[in-house]
């Protein structure tokens, strides 16, 4: 074979090379499908010293037609250990010199009164939660530019804001003993979703960690960040953040606990009445990323790592989880949320140390299922909690 050959060949494999794990990760299936019961059956796996919780999202209960105080009410019943919570900035600075954090001081007595411990996430530019952006229009005179890095020279005035609103908070809350963390940013210098393209810098979340550490010395900061499961996304996320790495990267550098959302499953585009949905959960590439999570938090005492979000609710190709009557979503199916438990408790098996907490995520989508007759995502986490 000449070189030019040769060099074809060797192309062609490597193209094949890169296809082929993408291929893999790929599933087309319909994406309401039938209930089973399968949840009542797979075994579950103990969680030995990793507490279990959830988010509450007020915005996501009220989007899907639920009451948020009371849906908060009855989660909150449950026997889980820890719970976040979220101090969404435009909610509580609805006014310039406006400060109203009556929704967010109900969230915390009632979970008090429960007896759950409390992650805080602070923000401010970032919070969990469609549409995960919740700076006050007055804050945003001009609005961020897409494709820009938001850095402290370049929006001193946006950092000075943030700042002082992270601090009142901290100092409203610090003398709770139910506060375990306060979480910084969200994802915080990944791009803001699909919606936009810009990205906070590492100097601009810096700023923001020394600011909770000074306003309280005594607890430990959270950053959070999205653990890629399918080859494509990993890659995407890679390019978009090559310059300061992504969020678990800086988390790692900054914070004291590092916070790993977990979505092995999520839909792509829907064609006609097929899904393509992506799932690579259990590639090689993925297992080493998240090893390397577990002996960063094993490596120093005071370190420590947490599923700040472990997928227990349908992630399709819109904001609002679809609730098809007497069929379930592909992409998180009720089994699935102890599939997704089982496969975390199995990394602390493996690792020198535990996730310290393992967060649920879609508490809010299992009670509007549970009031449209369906039982199975409820009673799946109640099984959880009773059996692990």
């Amino acid at each position: 074979m000449s070189r030019t050959g040769v060099r074809k060949a060797a192309l062609t494999i490597g193209a094949a090379g890169a296809v082929l794990p993408v291929l893999s990760e790929l599933r087309l299936a319909r994406a309401a499908r039938p209930l089973s019961d399968r949840w009542r059956r797979v075994p579950v796996e103990p969680r030995g010293s990793t507490r279990l919780g959830i988010s509450f999202r007020p915005l996501q209960a009220a989007a899907l037609g639920l009451d948020p105080e009371a849906a908060l009410r009855e989660l909150l019943a449950f026997p889980f250990e820890v719970i976040r919570l979220a101090a969404y900035w435009d909610r509580m600075e609805p006014a310039p010199g406006g400060f109203r954090a009556d929704e967010l001081d109900r969230e915390i007595e009632a979970a008090e009164r429960a007896g759950k411990r409390i992650v805080v996430c602070l923000g401010p530019v970032k919070a969990y939660g469609y549409p995960e952006f919740f700076v006050p229009s007055h804050h945003l005179r001009p609005p961020l530019r897409e494709g820009t890095l938001v850095d402290p020279a370049d929006r001193p005035a946006l950092l000075e804001a943030a700042l002082g609103f992270v601090r009142r908070v901290v100092e409203r809350y610090c003398d709770r003993e139910s506060i375990l963390a306060w979480q910084v940013e969200h994802e915080a210098v990944d791009p803001l979703g699909m919606e936009h393209s810009w990205r906070l810098s590492t100097a601009f979340v810096h700023r923001e960690v020394a600011a909770v550490r000074s306003a309280d010395p005594t607890r430990p900061v959270m950053m959070n960040g999205f653990l890629p499961t399918s080859l494509p996304v990993r890659l995407q996320q890679w390019w978009r953040t090559r310059d300061q790495g992504d969020s678990l990267d800086v988390a790692a550098r900054l914070a004291d606990i590092v916070g790993v959302d977990f979505y092995p499953r999520h839909a792509l585009v829907t064609m006609g009445g097929k899904t393509v949905y992506l799932d690579g959960s259990r590639r090689p590439w993925q297992q080493r990323r998240r090893r390397r999570l577990f002996d960063w938090a094993a490596a120093q005492p005071g370190r420590q790592l947490m599923i700040s979000e472990g997928q227990a609710e349908p992630w399709e190709t819109v904001t609002v989880p679809p609730d098809p009557r007497s069929r379930g979503m592909y992409s998180c199916l009720p089994e699935q949320l102890v599939d997704n438990y089982n496969q975390c408790m199995r990394w602390n098996r493996e690792a020198r140390t535990a996730a310290t907490a393992y967060l649920f995520w879609g508490a809010e989508y299992w009670l509007l299922r549970r009031d449209g007759g369906d039982r199975g995502y409820l009673d799946a986490f109640t099984r959880v909690l009773e059996e692990s």
